[in-house]
């Protein structure tokens, strides 16, 4: 299994870096990992566009759908925006319509030109590609229902996009279709602590949006509350999903047999068996091509919540794998392996090279 994995790009503490130079820094390291240059790239392009360096940015996303693109659609819906953003929104719109032929079959790109849109204030449009993103990933004849979203390869995806349609529909006056009350189902559906108001309506009042506006203090808190959502969303559009592996510490993992023994079947009763099974886990899928691995960091207290709220079974296998997943979701995933020199991700002490790293301990 091969180990030449790029360490994870961190800033000096001492110094804080510009946009610039972070940017320049990721382009250094797409050079030196040329196996992860579409991240790196991509990465560096956002860099170049918060220091309003379009132009740069603009050659960066061409550099990467030039070469070995794995996901040339959402590269040229982040192309797109850039052109917008340069003033060049007549060649946005070219590219877009072009884009549109394309039928992207992810999620992304087609919420990411319709917020282009949106932004702008041309709600027409912005709404006519979140209706065509739906469409196109659902398809025209599927039932409009949440058991069909959730079950859907594209779920979460296609949330945004409904829900996103519904708010970009209300600040229209449209009166609701079948697609808003989809919208509104699937919000409702949602844990309580991902629901900020009661219902979506609420949620999405172009009363509250103007009586804001009345309030230069409000409406700037609200501008820079959306810029977070939005950064973070595309944060994790441009970035690879991570499979995997679910790790209790020591701590974790006794409370966890002690709160459910049954577990032992699965984990065993030793903590040091738990953390070689991970290890074991993580390089068979390596050896079997899967590129983009992790470890999410399990609590008790948050998986017993989780399983709550979602009304899952503990017990059950899929449960823990959901769990996994929704923990990078969250951000609480880091990805594997770590560089060799680095403190293993078990929480030992040692370099990873020296302990879960080492081919003797598996």
């Amino acid at each position: 299994m091969s180990r030449n994995r790029r360490p994870a790009h961190r800033q000096p503490d001492p110094v804080e870096q510009t946009d610039i130079q972070q940017a320049e820094e990721l382009q250094a390291l797409a050079r030196k990992y040329p196996q992860d240059q579409e991240e790196l790239l991509t990465e560096a392009a956002e860099f170049y566009n918060r220091a309003d360096q379009h132009e740069r940015a603009l050659a960066l996303f061409q550099q990467v759908l030039d070469g070995d693109c794995e996901d040339p659609h959402l590269i040229q819906a982040f192309r797109i925006d850039t052109l917008w953003n340069a003033g060049r929104t007549d060649q946005a719109r070219e590219a877009a319509e072009a884009l549109r032929r394309q039928h992207p079959a992810d999620a992304g790109p087609w919420e990411i030109i319709a917020e282009m849109f949106e932004s702008a204030d041309h709600l027409h449009e912005a709404a006519d590609w979140f209706t065509a993103g739906v469409t196109h990933l659902l398809g025209p004849a599927t039932p409009l229902s949440l058991d069909f979203v959730h079950d859907a390869a594209q779920a979460h995806g296609i949330e945004m996009l409904v829900i996103s349609r519904h708010r970009v529909r209300r600040r229209l006056g449209q009166p609701c279709d079948d697609l808003d009350q989809l919208a509104h189902d699937l919000y409702a559906s949602r844990p309580a602590q991902l629901r900020a108001t009661s219902t979506l309506d609420d949620l999405h009042n172009p009363e509250l949006r103007d009586a804001a506006g009345n309030d230069p203090q409000t409406l700037i808190a609200s501008i820079e509350k959306l810029a977070l959502e939005v950064e973070a969303r595309r944060a994790t559009l441009s970035r690879p999903r991570l499979t995997c592996a679910l790790f209790w510490s020591p701590d974790e993992f006794a409370q966890l047999l002690a709160t459910w023994s049954e577990l032992a079947d699965h984990y065993g009763t030793e903590h040091h068996e738990h953390t070689r099974h991970v290890e074991r886990m993580l390089q068979r899928l390596s050896d079997e091509g899967e590129p983009h691995l992790g470890i999410a960091h399990g609590t008790v207290s948050d998986f017993e919540h989780f399983t709550c709220e979602e009304n899952l079974s503990p017990q059950d296998g899929d449960t823990r794998a959901h769990y996994a997943a929704d923990l990078a979701t969250r951000g609480q995933a880091t990805p594997w392996p770590p560089p060799r020199n680095s403190p293993c991700w078990c929480g030992s002490t040692r370099k990873y090279k020296k302990c879960c790293g080492n081919p003797a301990a598996t």
